[in-house]
């Protein structure tokens, strides 16, 4: 079968379709991954095809640390610019569309228009569910109506924002006239289903959500079995005892001085080493205890750490729960909160920090918990032993041979 995965956004929101996307083709599949043109390489690597999206993920509002209007405006011009780069991407053809919770409401009018199936393969729970709350932009939890009220709302504000790029996109593709909403609801009608790439560990699947929604486990990036650490990481990690990472990923662009120095002291503060990854924000710390690195493989870097400061992501709050590492989760955005406080309730992470009011005294007060608090890590230890159990991509590759009957 020829499958075609589409997923755009930051670096979180396309490397975990690269390993999935490597357990298809091992099961047989001609699988391409459409996604923003920066991660030609990365796609590359996994061993899959590549379609260029020429969209710049930097204008999704995945870095932005501003307010939720921010966010939004930055979203909405980031998906009027996504329509015609899936379509184009999508033109060779496919026989399954895999779609991401970025590229779905925008890929099911392709999906209609090329008359293949599709299946949902979401990193985050969107769905409205009286449990929680909306977890972008959402917080404490409303109560049970409050929830589900919420996140139906939250649903129009996703059709309001791809209103003109789906009607722009259904008339170049030649269908007939349909607003988003009305596409959105019949999708809901026909119970598509949507597999979600997280730990039932972690979020277990709502129980009133619909049927065909399910929560199947990870898709952890794609890392070659002969991927070593490059030798000035393996040669840091055996001068010293375990160090903290410290990195932001796709967050934070432009506060790299202001953060670098923080990390330092914090650090210093803690009497912890460092190893602190330039992310988006280009970070950099100086001196013997403290190491500088790019983009390395969370799987390979994060079990020799001795605790993990990341910004809440979703896929980095996993890997370091897979780790069994404790974190110190500091959102700044978006999903990232919701992430935090369920690290937080596992009992693997400290309590959050804000990033707005971070500094040297409070994430150097945080990294001695982390360190030090044997609970801590107990709780990400036994996270992930759950998580080792479960088979995310298998799970994907079982529904798309059931959808091929």
């Amino acid at each position: 079968m020829r499958i075609l995965v589409m997923a755009a956004g930051s670096h979180g929101d396309v490397a975990p379709y690269t390993g999935l996307g490597a357990h298809l083709r091992g099961a047989g599949h001609e699988v391409a991954l459409a996604a923003p043109e920066t991660f030609r390489e990365l796609v590359a690597g996994s061993g899959l095809g590549f379609r260029p999206l020429p969209v710049d993920p930097r204008g999704a509002g995945t870095e932005s640390t501003g307010g939720r209007s921010d966010l939004l405006a930055r979203a909405a011009a980031f998906i009027g610019r996504l329509g015609d780069a899936l379509a184009d991407a999508a033109a060779p053809g496919a026989d399954l569309l895999l779609l991401s919770t970025t590229t779905a409401p925008l890929g099911w009018h392709l999906a209609e228009a090329m008359d293949v199936p599709s299946l949902g393969a979401y990193l985050q729970p969107t769905l409205p569910t009286r449990e929680f709350p909306p977890v972008v932009g959402g917080g404490r939890s409303l109560g049970s109506w409050g929830n589900r009220a919420a996140g139906a709302l939250g649903q129009r504000v996703v059709d309001r924002l791809h209103a003109e790029a789906a009607r722009r996109l259904r008339s170049r593709l030649g269908l007939p006239a349909l607003s988003q909403t009305a596409r959105r609801r019949a999708v809901e009608r026909a119970h598509w289903p949507v597999l979600h790439g997280f730990s039932p560990t972690v979020v277990p699947r709502p129980a009133d959500w619909r049927e065909g929604l399910r929560v199947v486990g990870n898709w952890w990036p794609h890392v070659p079995e002969d991927y070593r650490l490059p030798a000035e990481v393996e040669d840091f990690l055996r001068s010293g005892p375990p160090p903290v990472f410290i990195g932001f990923g796709s967050m934070a662009a432009g506060q790299g001085e202001r953060l670098s120095t923080l990390a330092v002291e914090a650090l210093r503060r803690a009497g912890v080493r460092g190893v602190v990854q330039a992310g988006w924000a280009g970070m950099a710390g100086a001196g013997d205890d403290v190491l500088t690195v790019g983009e390395l493989p969370h799987a390979r870097l994060f079990p020799h750490m001795a605790a993990v400061v990341h910004h809440a992501g979703a896929g980095t709050a996993a890997a370091a729960l897979r780790a069994g590492v404790p974190s110190v989760p500091v959102p700044v955005t978006a999903d990232q909160p919701f992430w935090a406080a369920r690290l937080a309730r596992l009992g693997a992470a400290t309590a959050p920090l804000r990033f707005a009011d971070l500094t040297a005294d409070r994430l150097a007060e945080a990294l001695r918990r982390a360190v030090g608090e044997q609970r801590l890590r107990d709780g990400a230890q036994e996270a992930a032993r759950a998580m080792s159990e479960e088979d995310g991509a298998g799970r994907v590759a079982e529904a798309v041979v059931a959808m091929g009957r």
